[in-house]
């Protein structure tokens, strides 16, 4: 082997040592660009709509986030809290009463195939209550101490996190005030001879990172309106709580929806039984009409990404970088899709 071959591979592997080492800051850096990309967007559409300056129409996108956030934690997040710390409140009490259900449920076959040998009520309420755990003295004394320990990591965690989102936005503002010039510092560590062509790949990444951010965040405000319209028909409680955690988690294929149908499902299921068959009715309707009707209609330029694509991405991105990863794990596969088709197979594997 060559000594340039040697040291070029050495240079190679120091280089991947040293990303692996700083994958933190650059997943958070990451999200800077997306938060910059999304203020670029709107920028650059109002700019278009109103054929005004740039730097106005950031001035008026800025202006224009910040008063929707306070009227949003003065009017919204105030009753959104309440309902979601009852909603919470409510899910050990609805996973008993599932349970007893499904104890019961059990017995009612049981007592069809059976018959006489199947105890009765009285004894299945002291069944079920045997199969409940009761903590003793120093069970309970354990599980507070424990309880003080995850308190206090909690606190800590809850300190880095406010650090990290004053970090991502003040980099994604900083980057949306001179796009241009950090794209060209990027484009100076490309060699010469393909710095023409790199231009063009990143305007590709920019322009499909567009199409996804919009075509979410439209597609979770509809699946936000058409729940919290179906749970108001259907009489579930708590329909504020439960439609802006459903288009919250929507941005999160797969992973999202499902989790988000918890919540309304203890909501109901501690109401009316057949509610939460309702319930879980309703949301497969809706997670359907999103996946096929509204999806397809506002992404029509967005880079498409295969289901077991978009599931591996996630298992990945959230093992490497963790609840973070698991939330850009599609923006992530969309940029490195663009990269493999674009640099792999146009530029290397089809290249005449």
């Amino acid at each position: 082997m060559k000594p340039t071959t040697l040291l070029t591979i050495t240079a190679f592997l120091i280089s991947l040592l040293i990303i692996w080492s700083l994958r933190e800051i650059l997943i958070l850096f990451f999200a800077s660009i997306i938060i910059a990309m999304a203020l670029c967007t709107i920028t650059g559409k109002l700019s278009d709509f109103l054929h005004i300056a740039r730097w106005l129409s950031l001035s008026i996108t800025l202006i224009s986030i910040i008063l929707i956030s306070s009227l949003a934690i003065v009017l919204i997040i105030p009753q959104f809290a309440s309902e979601f710390q009852e909603l919470i409140n409510q899910i050990p009490s609805a996973a008993s009463k599932l349970w007893e259900l499904s104890i019961n449920t059990f017995f009612d076959f049981a007592e069809i195939i059976y018959k006489d040998n199947v105890p009765n009520l009285a004894d299945r309420s002291l069944l079920t209550n045997k199969l409940s755990i009761v903590p003793d003295g120093a069970t309970l004394a354990n599980g507070v101490a424990d309880s003080i320990t995850k308190l206090i990591n909690l606190a800590s965690n809850v300190g880095i996190g406010i650090l990290q989102i004053l970090f991502i936005t003040s980099v994604g503002i900083m980057i949306t005030l001179q796009p241009n010039s950090y794209k060209e510092v990027a484009i100076l560590l490309v060699p010469s001879y393909y710095r023409r062509r790199a231009r063009t790949i990143l305007s590709d990444c920019g322009n499909a990172l567009s199409s996804w951010m919009i075509g979410v965040v439209l597609s979770s405000i509809c699946v936000a309106i058409l729940a919290s319209i179906g749970l108001y028909f259907l009489g579930i409680k708590l329909v504020i709580a439960n439609a802006l955690i459903a288009g919250v988690l929507n941005i999160i294929p797969n992973v999202g929806p499902t989790i988000s149908t918890i919540f309304p499902l203890s909501v109901a299921l501690l109401d009316t039984p057949w509610k939460s068959l309702a319930v879980l009715g309703l949301y497969i309707v809706i997670q359907n009409i999103e996946s096929y009707v509204i999806t397809p209609s506002i992404m029509q330029k967005q880079v498409k990404l295969l289901p077991g694509l978009t599931i591996t991405a996630q298992f990945i991105f959230t093992i490497l970088f963790g609840p973070l990863g698991l939330l850009l794990a599609i923006p992530l596969a969309v940029v490195i899709q663009v990269f493999v088709k674009e640099i792999i197979i146009n530029d290397i594997l089809e290249r005449n």
